[in-house]
């Protein structure tokens, strides 16, 4: 079982994100924080998260990192007085590198956050400006720094690449200077022009000058042997870690785990007794969001029943992002079926074409379908 955190504030709305923030001079904290630990408390007292077992705690947003320290301790104290923890849980939060922030990092280590992933994007400041962030490339390897000083072992970084006009070898300073850093985890995207953002109106007013598809593959592979040269294990398509180092959070998801998501616009998810699976979303708008739950101790906005067949569709989508693929042991446990009489056709299929292969034990993608994995993945949601 996983609990993910969603704080929805921001100083800034960069121009590419899709998540649900809100920029907030003055965010409301007392009473978010109030309505986080009411909306835990419910869900602590339903049957079907009754004797669940806390792998992971995330902190997302928005900038969670803006948030006073009150906030995440009052979770975590509600977390520990409602639910078992595991021994070694880890308890992420997403930080932003600015300099207010990154001496905050003390209080959030004493809070009980032992992990940090700070969203870099890019070393390079003309990157970081087009990309709207609110910090420097100098005040980037000062967080980091802080957070070390501050007593964190476990770091990621994230940083984007395939940016307008930006070559490769461009792209690989930032990697470079990230590498050197020598975080345990480093999380590499491609960026991508989401539907319904910003980045969205500009690029269908006037074509961003992106990589096209040869380019973009370049940028992928090579990202991958060079992380793998500095000792990163690519478990996971955009996801590199030193060994035993990979996020337990993002795995969860990925291995189709039950989670309770609290916070505006957070989501949810937990299995039903004929296989399928339940799962709901919150009120996106803050205050909305505050209201609802201080009224009824939940905000939901919607909820959806999955069938036995869509939620194993769904699992596969999930799983095969996985370097380590889908263990067919496992799919059979939670299922009831073996996956490959579920799926016969459709995997011989991208079996003969050689983007996946199964050896008896895992169904996965090959290298060459690494380079279509969100065309295969999602072929099992039909």
């Amino acid at each position: 079982m996983r609990l993910y955190v969603h704080t929805p504030f921001c100083l800034h709305k960069c121009h590419y994100c899709d998540f649900n923030s809100h920029v907030f001079a003055e965010p409301p904290w007392q009473t978010y924080t109030q309505a986080l630990v009411a909306e835990l408390k419910h869900y602590a007292e339903q049957p079907q998260f009754q004797g669940c077992e806390i792998q992971s705690v995330f902190f997302g947003g928005g900038t969670p990192s803006l948030a006073p320290a009150s906030l995440f301790a009052a979770v975590l104290d509600t977390l520990a007085a409602s639910f078992t923890l595991a021994d070694d849980i880890e308890i992420t939060l997403e930080a932003n590198p600015g300099a207010s922030e990154a001496g905050r990092f003390k209080a959030y280590r004493a809070a009980g956050i032992n992990r940090l992933s700070i969203g870099v994007q890019s070393f390079d400041n003309d990157e970081l400006k087009w990309l709207e962030r609110i910090h420097s490339a100098d005040e980037a390897e000062k967080a980091y720094n802080m957070a070390r000083d501050a007593g964190f072992k476990h770091i990621n970084l994230d940083l984007m690449y395939a940016l307008p006009d930006q070559s490769l070898d461009e792209w690989f300073v930032s990697l470079e200077k990230g590498i050197a850093l020598n975080p345990e985890h480093l999380s590499c995207y491609q960026l991508t022009v989401e539907p319904h953002t910003a980045l969205h109106v500009t690029h269908k007013k006037q074509k961003l000058a992106l990589p096209d598809e040869d380019s973009a593959l370049q940028f992928f592979w090579q990202t991958r042997e060079r992380l793998a040269e500095a000792g990163y294990a690519a478990y996971e398509i955009s996801n590199f870690a030193k060994q035993g180092k990979h996020c337990r959070h993002n795995c969860g998801y990925w291995l189709y785990d039950d989670y309770i998501g609290i916070g505006a616009g957070a989501a949810g998810k937990w299995d039903t007794q004929d296989g399928g699976v339940m799962r709901y979303s919150n009120i996106r708008a803050p205050q909305s969001y505050i209201d609802a739950v201080l009224d009824d101790a939940k905000a939901v906005n919607s909820q959806e029943e999955l069938s036995h067949q869509a939620a194993m569709g769904e699992a596969v989508w999930l799983g095969l992002r996985q370097s380590q693929g889908i263990d067919l042991t496992w799919f059979k446990h939670r299922f009831g079926q073996d996956l490959l009489d579920v799926y016969p056709l459709l995997i011989k299929q991208w079996v003969n074409q050689g983007k996946l292969e199964v050896d008896g034990v895992q169904l996965k993608l090959t290298s060459e379908g690494l380079s279509l994995a969100d065309d295969i993945s999602a072929s099992f949601l039909l």
